[in-house]
């Protein structure tokens, strides 16, 4: 099986998949486009499938003056975004100060939300920065209330219409959950965000599969075969939006579906669009107190801290690292993973692995297929 690494010419490595083709004016001369912070760990949304949800900020969250350190390492490093993640971003009182350095930077800015305690002060900052705006909004009404919070998909819902009319909206990002005995895996709350995005001019649906920030966030994963289901669901959905809004898949395993299923010019998607590679050790985000850590998705890992060496430093640190190139090489993935025919096309995702198995470099559980070498072992057995 041919090798495929990712091509450097659409940079969309990140939470905010924002094509460098469609934006004019960047500086597009760093590893990635863009560097996202957790500005903060306060949430006070009950998300089924977040940590952070209902806890306090870190007590040692950095101050506003190590935040602008942030964004002048950001610019220096040669990205061109500044991203926002939380938390809850809107609980941290000097976001709006850090994002306005930014600006004088000349670093373009995105957010990502849920939309609760936008007022109208800070949405009127959001205007006058320009600031991308990326959409957490799960299903319908019912299922994003179960998932989210009660008031979750009013405040969503007025959230993208008031983004989409200022030409702002550019991402709505779905993830797929078990809420007790609900569920968002399924045809018509898929359908649902598709149609949204369509009728406010989102460009991309994400959908996500729950990568665990912790064991806490388990209960909330779908099984394997919720996770199939969804896969090929997603791929009819795809040909039948057929761009408007475009798709993407979240889930490493998503990629064997396509190759499966006869995905059209399979290569240019996987190598030129697809979200779904597990970019362990790949792309780099900052905590609440400074610390980068190697994947969005994993708090286990931390590499060095904004306040002791730059970003840049950080990163060819991470990048020469004996550990991180072992995390990065696919020969050394283990389990039902590791003897897959699609290995080099998925691998599975090393943070979902780290929390299911207690090991790195095990196998994604959360993919259903079973490897032909794994059939062939079973019918030998007979």
């Amino acid at each position: 099986m041919t090798k495929h690494e990712p091509l450097n010419t659409e940079k969309t490595v990140s939470n905010y998949p924002i094509k460098t083709s469609e934006i004019k004016g960047l500086k597009n001369k760093g590893p990635v486009l863009i560097i996202p912070w957790r500005c903060t760990f306060a949430c006070d949304s009950t998300c089924v499938h977040c940590t952070s949800a209902g806890k306090p900020a870190a007590s040692d969250e950095i101050g506003t003056e190590d935040a602008k350190k942030i964004v002048d390492q950001v610019e220096d490093f040669g990205a061109s975004f500044f991203g926002i993640t939380g938390g809850q971003p809107f609980l941290r009182k000097d976001l709006f100060e850090v994002l306005d350095y930014a600006k004088e930077k000349g670093l373009c800015t995105s957010i990502i939300t849920d939309g609760r305690l936008l007022d109208e002060d800070a949405f009127k900052k959001i205007v006058k920065n320009q600031t991308k705006i990326s959409v957490s909004i799960d299903g319908a009404e019912k299922i994003n209330d179960a998932i989210r919070g009660k008031g979750a998909y009013e405040a969503v819902v007025s959230l993208i219409k008031r983004v989409a009319q200022e030409k702002l909206l550019n991402v709505l990002v779905y993830t797929f959950a078990n809420a007790g005995d609900a569920t968002n895996v399924n045809e018509a709350d898929m359908r649902h965000v598709l149609d949204l995005a369509r009728q406010y001019g989102a460009r991309w649906v994400v959908f996500h599969g729950l990568i665990p920030y912790s064991k806490d966030c388990l209960k909330a994963d779908p099984t394997p075969a919720q996770y199939e289901w969804a896969c090929n669901k997603l791929y009819d959905l795809t040909q039948e939006y057929n761009g408007t809004p475009s798709i993407n898949v979240y889930i490493p395993f998503y990629a064997r579906v396509a190759k499966q299923r006869g995905m059209p010019d399979f290569d240019k998607w996987f190598n030129g669009f697809f979200l779904g590679r597990c970019f362990f050790g790949k792309f780099m985000s900052i905590a609440e107190n400074g610390d980068a850590i190697p994947c969005s998705y994993n708090d286990f890992y931390r590499v060095g801290n904004i306040k002791d060496k730059p970003i840049k430093q950080i990163w060819d640190d991470m990048q020469s690292s004996e550990f991180f190139n072992k995390v990065k090489d696919k020969a050394n993935i283990k389990g039902k993973c590791g003897v897959c025919e699609y290995k080099e096309l998925c691998g599975g995702c090393r943070s979902a692995a780290l929390f299911y198995t207690g090991d790195i470099h095990g196998s994604d559980p959360r993919c259903a297929y079973i490897p032909a070498a794994h059939k062939k072992d079973k019918s030998s057995a007979r």
